[in-house]
């Protein structure tokens, strides 16, 4: 079944229910990312889970329409160097990935503006490839896969208006680089790298993130100031899952800290706003539950963290403010928005032995590793 009848086929079942969605990172403009995070993540709407217990009957559908060639469990294929990312020959591991993978993924490229047809599973090796260095350890390369996944079911599920893609390459969504790009960025390495990669998606075949049958919003970012941040104070909504958690993990890597000189005229441009001179300028700070800017008070002039944050390209929430001469010293402490799983802390937990089960579960509340393959038999036999 092609992917935009499976889509209209969940939407034709759902019509009667009224959904709140569950992309906040649209919403928001956010990034489940990443890289960059004012990463990644960017995202969005308004986040009602009691309306969506229904979803998780659907969602296999989405999932097993075309069944794995091999009939059992995936083997990961080594990667071919003779791969072509131009639609000709595929190499095996590609071919294996296409085969097992149950629709396409239209990614809008941002340098082409053109759309790119990409098997799932290409494509979320691809994104993790994109988004984390391959010399992370494997369980924190198959929790990225395991978001990265999710993520992209979560947006096929309540996108409202599937316009000519179905999700971005950039941190407004995930980063995604396609094979020449990623041979070009890996050089030599490409080959052991993607294979690490891709044995570490195929170890997480058809697993989704849940929260009470329903996939969560993915979020996840690059380094953690030591905790992550309730949604709410960051975003607008309250989510169960994306609650603050200690993350020590990130503190000795190597974007946990970081440092702007800025001129009050820079800061006042920025800010558009007029301050006192800085003699006069008093600076006070509250914070969140998770050690970052709750609100900045500048004289008489009062923000939010996060419009300090975006309205300066601070690295994080978490910042600190000292005076001296005619500037203004911002000091820094992790990178990204700080909602759902740090990327570096994962890879840390790795390190100390936990698998990638304990690594979501730490970093997302009260979620389950959900194999949706178990109701594929059932589902099939409605469609």
């Amino acid at each position: 079944m092609r992917k935009n009848n499976i889509i209209s086929e969940l939407r034709k079942k759902t019509k009667s229910r009224k959904r709140q969605s569950l992309q906040l990172l649209e919403k928001n403009n956010k990034r489940v990312r990443l890289n960059g995070v004012p990463s990644s993540w960017k995202g969005s709407t308004t986040l009602f889970l009691s309306s969506l217990i229904m979803v998780i009957l659907v969602i296999p559908t989405l999932i097993v329409v075309v069944p794995s060639a091999s009939g059992g469990e995936e083997q990961a294929a080594a990667p071919n160097p003779n791969a072509s990312a131009s639609g000709g020959d595929a190499p095996e591991a590609e071919t294996a990935m296409a085969t097992e993978s149950p629709f396409a993924v239209d990614v809008m490229r941002a340098s082409s503006d053109q759309v790119e047809s990409v098997p799932l599973e290409t494509y979320v090796a691809r994104v993790v490839a994109s988004e984390t260095p391959a010399e992370f350890e494997t369980e924190a390369l198959k929790a990225q896969a395991l978001a990265a996944r999710t993520f992209i079911v979560n947006r096929l599920l309540y996108q409202e208006d599937a316009g000519k893609a179905d999700v971005t390459d950039t941190t407004g969504d995930q980063v995604y680089h396609n094979e020449q790009e990623l041979r070009k960025t890996m050089g030599s390495g490409y080959e052991q790298e993607m294979g690490k990669i891709k044995q570490a998606v195929a170890d997480t075949k058809d697993e989704i993130l849940t929260y009470e049958d329903a996939p969560i919003t993915a979020a996840y970012f690059s380094t953690s100031n030591g905790y992550t941040e309730n949604s709410e104070d960051y975003w607008d909504e309250e989510v169960p899952y994306l609650r603050s958690v200690a993350s020590p993990w990130d503190k000795n890597t190597e974007k946990f800290m970081d440092q702007q000189v800025l001129s009050v005229a820079d800061v006042e441009k920025q800010l558009g706003t007029d301050l006192p001179s800085i003699d006069n300028l008093s600076v006070a700070i509250s914070q969140t539950e998770g050690h970052r800017v709750d609100q900045l008070k500048l004289g008489d002039e009062a923000y939010s963290g996060r419009e300090v944050r975006e309205a300066l390209g601070l690295a994080s929430s978490d910042f600190s403010i000292e005076k001296k001469k005619d500037h203004l010293i911002v000091t820094t402490k992790g990178y990204g928005h700080g909602i759902g799983m740090s990327q570096y802390g994962a890879n840390g937990m790795a390190e100390e032995g936990k698998n990638y089960k304990d690594i979501v579960k730490h970093y997302y509340q009260g979620v389950e590793v959900s194999s949706v393959s178990n109701t594929a038999p059932a589902l099939a036999s409605k469609e």
